[in-house]
């Protein structure tokens, strides 16, 4: 199998680029350092869905070179086109949840910015700060292909990135809880009538607070104000179940649906307006990480012919 859509391949350049990353003893700046850590992230999107199918990295062209070639059906591409990182992230966070397609994305247009245009230093956030946040992402990736910390870094630099991992945790913990307080106290300065008039006249007003994709929704309770109601987004189904009731005595009236269970990866309560915008945040507050949802259309999920036996 060509290197460009082997997931071994992908896994040992992706290793290569972040040891250039994390090289010491030299004067290589940060935003140097960012870059590698950036192109390595991508790679370890592409081995991990690759390891699952080479297809879900390869770019559909008219003549479908790239997906025979991807498939084995056809000699290997010698201009093999993979699909935009956009895409790879995107169907990162669907396939190995709690990846954060947000945050990744964060790092891939720094990453765009810093290699084909003006800008000047990779990211605006400090070291300290960046860090966190791509190993955490970049940890997900690793474990999606069944490997550890050691199998990326090497047993020398695990408690490096151990340390930028709990950072992280603390950090969307802090966050998590500044969110949660916040909501309490608006709230509470809004039925007290504390609150300044225009922040009253804006908390008044019925707000859409979902995340705007097209998803499963389903109900939770809320850390903040304890509505059982709160409302919780997410589009990757982790399990389904075909369910079935008899609605009368007739042989027809056998009705059936899905029931789904549903990974959280949006949360916001309109009592309180709390939002809680990704999985990590959702799991901070103690909000269930997952939700069940039921669906009419049975043949969407098992296909047409189900129950035609």
């Amino acid at each position: 199998m060509s290197d460009n859509y082997d997931a071994q391949a992908l896994w040992l350049k992706a290793k290569l680029f972040l040891n250039h990353a994390m090289d010491d003893g030299d004067e290589r700046s940060f935003d140097e350092r960012a870059l590698w850590a950036a192109l390595a992230l991508e790679l370890l999107a592409k081995s991990a869905l690759s390891r699952h199918s080479p297809l879900l990295i390869a770019s559909p062209t008219e003549d479908g070179g790239n997906l025979l070639a991807a498939s084995g059906l056809t000699p290997p591409q010698p201009k093999f086109t993979s699909v935009p990182a956009k895409t790879l992230m995107s169907r990162c966070a669907k396939a190995f949840v709690p990846f954060s397609e947000a945050e990744a994305g964060k790092i891939t247009i720094a990453r765009n910015a810093y290699l084909h245009g003006g800008a000047a230093q990779f990211a605006p956030l400090p070291p300290e700060a960046w860090w966190p946040k791509f190993w955490a992402q970049a940890l997900i990736l690793i474990q999606a292909q069944d490997k550890t910390l050691e199998d990326m870094v090497g047993e020398s630099r695990v408690d490096e990135v151990e340390s930028h991992l709990a950072q992280n945790k603390k950090n969307v913990e802090s966050r998590t809880q500044a969110l949660i307080e916040r909501a309490k106290q608006r709230l509470a300065q809004f039925r007290s009538g504390n609150l300044p008039a225009r922040l009253a006249d804006e908390f008044a007003k019925d707000r859409d607070l979902s995340s705007g994709f097209w998803g499963k929704y389903g109900t939770a309770t809320c850390p903040a104000c304890g509505d059982s109601d709160a409302a919780v987004e997410g589009d990757n189904i982790v399990a389904s179940k075909v369910e079935g009731a008899w609605g009368g005595s007739d042989l027809d009236d056998y009705v059936t649906w899905v029931e789904l269970t549903v990974s959280s990866s949006h949360f916001s309560c309109s009592t309180c307006r709390l939002v809680l915008p990704d999985y990590e945040f959702i799991e901070a507050a103690g909000v269930d990480t997952e939700f069940t949802t039921t669906d009419d259309d049975v043949a969407e999920y098992y296909g047409p012919e189900y129950g035609n036996d």
